[in-house]
């Protein structure tokens, strides 16, 4: 069972061919999806009420409103694919493998976090997920 979307065409730079304009969303893709983006949800609620607690004691950039962004992007790209994000990192940390444990430790300073409590919100690394860049709009 899935839905088919018809998305418009693209302009193309240095491609022989530009990405198919008919995509299907199988019911099962789209729950997963779904589920995803609750998951991360959840953890910015959790890592914002841990900064307001003051367990979270350095700056947190938080992820809130943009689920989906991490969401489309990892069902675009392939595993094997190298990603690097800007200030708010934390939705690409779990879909690129981090588990919630250690995102929450990473945030609190912990060694059992991602970067072993070194990283913060920033920097945190997973397979392939080289964490955020300071500059905005370098990781372009």
């Amino acid at each position: 069972n899935s839905l088919p979307f018809l998305c418009p065409k693209c302009d193309v730079h240095r491609l022989d061919e530009a990405p198919s304009t008919h995509v299907l969303l199988t019911r099962d893709d789209a729950l997963q999806y779904y589920l995803t983006m609750q998951t991360i949800r959840s953890l910015e609620l959790k890592a914002k009420q841990l900064f307001n607690q003051m367990i979270i004691r350095t700056v947190c950039h938080l992820y809130t409103g943009q689920e989906a962004c991490a969401v489309g992007i990892e069902a675009a790209v392939k595993p094997t694919d190298h990603l690097i994000t800007g200030y708010r990192t934390h939705g690409f940390a779990f879909t690129r493998g981090g588990s919630l444990r250690a995102i929450v430790a990473e945030l609190a300073g912990r060694k059992a976090g991602l970067s072993k409590g070194r990283g913060g919100s920033m920097h945190m690394y997973t397979k392939n997920f080289y964490g955020g860049y300071a500059v905005v709009g370098s990781q372009v």
